[in-house]
């Protein structure tokens, strides 16, 4: 394929799913474009963020496959974006799917599967729980790991 590819997405805890989602958005065509979600934006959604805006943009900035990264500030830029970069391919996870298809009449829409096993919000809560985990508890369970390995070392 050829074009210009847009994506958007906040891009919190960068994870393998990410990499592999923007591999095989970059694979659609010959320039991909990253609105990566502001920080005031994922707000106004109800949405927490661990790494700041500016970080999380410098991160998708920095992989291979991205070739320009944009702001998203607000859910009615995607039809803008779509008209002022020539845009031939939107492309979002599937857990979107008929979500965009108002873009149509001007772009190609494409709904990706997303990668099995891994997603931010199961991240978060693997660390959520993590962290709920009292101090003493995580050295009595190394003590014991460290008891095991002596014992079947």
């Amino acid at each position: 394929m050829s074009g210009t590819v847009i994506t958007y997405g906040t891009f919190d805890m960068f994870h393998i799913g990410h990499l592999n989602l923007l591999r095989r958005l970059a694979a659609l065509g010959d320039r991909l474009i990253v609105a990566v979600s502001t920080d005031e934006f994922n707000h106004g959604k109800g949405k927490r963020t661990l790494i700041p805006f500016e970080q999380r943009a410098e991160i998708v900035r920095s992989i291979r496959y991205v070739d320009e990264v944009i702001p998203e500030t607000r859910w009615e830029q995607k039809l803008d974006d779509v008209q002022q970069y020539g845009i031939k391919t939107f492309a979002i996870g599937e857990d979107w799917a008929g979500q965009f298809d108002f873009l149509l009449p001007y772009c190609e829409v494409v709904y990706l599967p997303r990668t099995e096993g891994v997603s931010t919000t199961d991240l978060k809560r693997s660390l959520n729980r993590f962290s709920s985990v009292s101090r003493d508890d995580l050295l009595h369970a190394f003590d014991v790991l460290d008891a095991l390995r002596k014992d079947f070392g």
